[in-house]
């Protein structure tokens, strides 16, 4: 086991794990879109339901909340046709416009599933609003069921997330992978490492779920849930099944070797969770014809591509990710200093170090780190600069001076930024600046209260 990637894994675990705030204020919103929603007369009886990572517990507390309304329809299962559904999201647009304190709304009607894009909250969430998609909520579900069977999932999938939204490999707007691929991409492995963890989804519900979502709701539900459970219960219990017991960093590193060819294999080869195996494209008629760098079959909605965003030239760059991610932790010299900026962003990394030196401090500041770190996890990624500066400025105003000197060196040199050129960092100021004055009053107001936060936690902690 290499011990500096499994304490830095567990310290980055430490920081994304959603906490109590981050599900009340998705909750809330949630709420809060249900009382817009009954003011619509073509929308009434709809009721507002999450899914996605929020409901499969897979989401950090900077993650979107995927909502979908879904029509009354009485007892039974049906579905909107699209146009119904444009024209449905529409009114939503009109009416959150009309009710104030929703950001960046922005229409897609050209998706595959036409969505309404959002911001709400403090700090913003980002969020999106589709109609009807039961579907979604059904996978969501039996991602969350697949706990039951190993516990090393979840965290390996925020894990997975948060590393590649580090080297901007998940946007599947830019061609590269979404979260719920990344998802299917842990499962695949886990299906697949040496001894397996999680069995072909095959054994756990033998047909799509997608395609028995018909009928009486609860009832379909009701069954889905209940097949499920009991073929994960028989699995578990079985006597010829082989534990796994690789630790987290283990289980990270394997995932990086498995898919280092990603690339390559994906040129003849396609991901299929279903049979828990890589199938040939060519003797694969579910696939024809191709006209996707990468299959990664839906196992809930065969033969739906989860994957089928991404593109040729980024599929190569995501293999590139990979294996220089790879070939650095591997190295016999790594330390946790050395390992935070391959697997987080920086204002993250500088919230890890401002944990890890405190705990070095033997103790001395422990009381008002207890105090920040609920707002510095909240607001680490949408007020990143006001980070950088609250611990830039307990440098300068030697709020740190418990630190022992090595500990104190290593911070420094870990913070230090490249050398640049006087031009450069003329144009970096700049884009920064003009970057930061257009998030607007919102985001404004939401870093003067934390600073003033920021304030009284100074003061509580000269006093003590």
């Amino acid at each position: 086991m290499n011990a500096p990637l499994e304490s830095t894994l567990w310290d980055i675990l430490g920081v994304i794990e959603p906490q109590r705030d981050d599900w009340l204020i998705r909750q809330r919103i949630v709420q809060e879109l249900q009382d817009v929603v009954r003011t619509i007369p073509n929308l009434r009886g709809a009721t507002v339901e999450p899914f996605g990572s929020f409901v499969s517990n897979l989401f950090t507390p900077w993650g979107d909340l995927d909502i979908t309304v879904m029509l009354d329809y009485g007892s039974y299962i049906s579905v909107a046709g699209k146009k119904r559904k444009l024209s449905l999201l529409e009114d939503v647009l009109r009416a959150l416009k009309e009710k104030g304190g929703w950001w960046r709304l922005r229409f897609i009607p050209n998706a595959k599933v036409p969505i309404l894009k959002f911001e709400k909250g403090c700090p913003a969430i980002s969020g999106d609003i589709s109609i009807d998609n039961l579907g979604g909520q059904m996978k969501s579900k039996c991602l969350f069921w697949l706990n039951q069977i190993d516990g090393r999932f979840r965290p390996l999938v925020l894990l997975v997330k948060e590393w590649a939204k580090t080297h901007n490999i998940n946007n599947p707007k830019c061609g590269t992978l979404n979260s719920y691929s990344l998802s299917l991409l842990v499962v695949f492995h886990f299906q697949t490492c040496k001894p397996a963890i999680f069995p072909p989804f095959h054994a756990l519900y033998p047909t799509n779920v997608v395609d028995d979502l018909t009928g009486v709701r609860e009832t379909a539900e009701q069954s889905i849930s209940d097949l499920f459970h009991a073929n994960i219960r028989k699995y578990i219990a079985g006597r010829s099944r082989t534990m796994n017991r690789s630790s987290l960093s283990e289980l990270f590193v394997s995932f990086l070797a498995k898919f280092s060819t990603i690339s390559l294999k994906a040129r003849d080869f396609g991901i299929c969770p279903f049979t828990g195996q890589w199938e040939e494209i060519n003797n694969n008629t579910r696939w024809f014809p191709r006209t996707f760098a990468l299959y990664l079959e839906d196992p809930f909605e065969q033969p739906a591509n989860s994957a089928r965003a991404v593109s040729v030239r980024n599929l190569d760059r995501i293999q590139e990710v990979i294996q220089r991610t790879q070939l650095a932790i591997l190295s016999p010299s790594l330390s946790w200093i050395d390992i935070h900026p391959l697997l987080v962003k920086p204002e993250l990394s500088r919230v890890i170090l401002f944990r890890k030196q405190n705990q070095n401090s033997g103790g001395q500041m422990m009381q008002l780190q207890q105090q920040q770190q609920p707002q510095i996890r909240k607001h680490v990624h949408s007020l990143a600069p006001v980070i950088a500066a609250r611990v830039q400025n307990a440098r300068s105003e030697n709020q740190l001076r418990g630190w022992r000197d090595g500990t104190r060196h290593i911070h420094e040199l870990s913070s230090k930024p490249k050398q640049e050129t006087a031009s450069n960092n003329a144009v970096s100021k700049e884009s920064n600046a003009k970057k930061w004055r257009k998030r607007g009053i919102q985001q404004q107001q939401r870093g003067d209260v934390f600073n003033s936060k920021q304030q009284l936690w100074r003061a509580r902690s000269q006093q003590s």
